[in-house]
């Protein structure tokens, strides 16, 4: 985190408590944020200090600032991080997810999650059918956007953090044939139309996956689920059998997830 106030420790420690305090305000008005003047209310600081304090969030996306509104709210930077400290857990949790696809469909299903701007694979199971699609081994990284399941996960992200991350990631995504900007644009635009990801044979030519979003109660994405086959496996009519599946599991999933953190669940 950028230090606000001096270079000495204390002014260190000092501005990392401010700026702890100015979060915590904020997740008291998580839905419809909070005015500067709400937040300078809330945590006793001078307004001009405050405001110092949520421009250095916004410049590391741990606080979003709605222009229109002059609202702040916690940034999507602030759940990737809270994503990738239980993401452990995510795996133990969605092990028997896993499992019960590939056992359904016979083919490799993958979870992923974002990490920055990548795509982490934090885990896979194999079906029975006798083609695997081993395209990504447990701790595979790609790009955003780069696959079904990175594809999922870019593209059901807010609007303006997916344009962001297709503008960071542009060169990483360079040493991938088929996602240049334009074509990644037509991915995520197709992803959304349709509710979830389709990789067409963009990676390994006979293979394809679909994959979607698992999201928590608060709507936030906490990781992807995908399936991959070879392409005579992944024709429309399957393909929607296969999306729907996902669905389901990714419903169940993200449930259990909130449990797990102790939040509570949809319609609760």
């Amino acid at each position: 985190m950028t230090v606000i106030e001096g270079s000495m420790p204390g002014a260190s420690l000092r501005s990392i408590d401010r700026a702890a305090a100015v979060l915590r305000a904020l997740a008291r008005h998580d839905r419809e944020g909070a005015r500067l003047a709400e937040v300078t209310e809330a945590v006793g600081l001078g307004k001009a200090t405050v405001h110092r304090l949520l421009a250095a969030l916004v410049a590391v996306g741990f606080v979003d600032l709605d222009l229109a509104a002059k609202r702040y709210r916690l940034g999507y930077g602030l759940h990737v991080l809270g994503a990738a400290a239980r993401r452990f857990r995510i795996v133990d949790l969605a092990r028997p997810t896993l499992q019960r696809l590939a056992r359904a469909t016979g083919d490799t299903v993958y979870l992923s999650l974002r990490d920055g701007d990548e795509a982490l694979c934090l885990d896979r199971a194999m079906g029975a059918y006798p083609i695997r699609t081993l395209t990504l081994d447990i701790g595979d990284r790609r790009p955003l956007g780069v696959g079904a399941g990175a594809l999922a996960l870019l593209a059901f992200a807010p609007e303006a953090e997916a344009e962001r991350l297709m503008r960071s990631n542009r060169a990483a995504r360079a040493a991938y044939d088929g996602f240049d900007d334009a074509a990644l644009a037509r991915l995520v635009a197709d992803s959304r139309a349709a509710g979830f990801s389709f990789n067409d044979g963009r990676i390994v030519g006979a293979m394809c996956a679909v994959g979607v979003a698992v999201h928590d109660a608060g709507g936030r994405i906490v990781a992807a689920l995908s399936i991959a086959a070879i392409r005579e496996r992944m024709d429309p009519a399957r393909r929607a059998e296969l999306v729907a599946l996902l669905t389901a599991e990714a419903s169940e999933l993200g449930r259990r997830i909130d449990a797990a953190a102790g939040q509570p669940e949809q319609g609760a």
